[in-house]
């Protein structure tokens, strides 16, 4: 049997990255398609001959300036579209991989842009994670990375919670971790009883 496909996302601040590693802890393996983007434009990644071709000075040593491709984005009308066009197979190609070499009944992707990118549609189940507006940006304040006009900028590239909630298979509010890893462990149970009964 295949494994079960389980594509976990939601916007900043909703906790995902905890909800993702609370899944893990269980022992389910877990794809990340940001870090999958990172190995792809670090040192002698799949991505960085096409993407140099494109933006020559993006290109250092240790791969792809991901500051200095930002800069070449906002300046240039078409750049996203091209890049999009060379990293996208890329990190599908990536996902296909690590789905193919798991032995285990569930998988677990996290991908950010799951329904942005129709990406869903690859999987069996959604599982959007999700809270209120003013925890979501107390969280990302409190990192003190960013400011709060750049928080609103990723805020407004981003489909909206509403949106992501009429289209997931499954909702979890990260209000605590402890309610959270309940409902992981919740969840786990319910797809494994599933396919039995399939």
């Amino acid at each position: 049997m295949t494994a079960f496909r389980l594509g976990l996302t939601g916007s900043i601040g909703m906790g995902k990255s905890t909800t993702a590693a609370m899944f893990a802890d269980e022992g389910l393996p877990v794809w990340d398609a940001d870090a999958a983007v990172h190995r792809l434009y670090g040192p002698d990644g799949a991505a960085v001959p096409a993407i140099a071709a494109l933006c020559p000075q993006a290109e250092t040593a240790s791969g792809i300036d991901r500051a200095l491709l930002k800069d070449w984005i906002t300046t240039n009308p078409r750049a996203l579209q091209a890049l999009e066009f060379i990293v996208h197979p890329l990190v599908a190609a990536a996902r296909d991989t690590f789905i193919a070499a798991t032995q285990a009944d569930i998988v677990v992707l996290d991908i950010p842009l799951l329904f942005e990118k129709g990406t869903e549609a690859q999987m069996d189940a959604t599982l959007l994670c999700t809270a209120p507006p003013a925890l979501q940006k107390a969280r990302v304040m409190a990192r003190g990375t960013m400011t709060e006009a750049q928080f609103q900028t990723i805020l407004a590239r981003q489909m909206p919670d509403a949106e992501k909630r009429a289209r997931a298979t499954h909702i979890v509010e990260t209000l605590s971790l402890d309610s959270t890893r309940a409902y992981v462990h919740a969840l786990i149970a319910h797809i494994r009883e599933s396919r039995c009964h399939a």
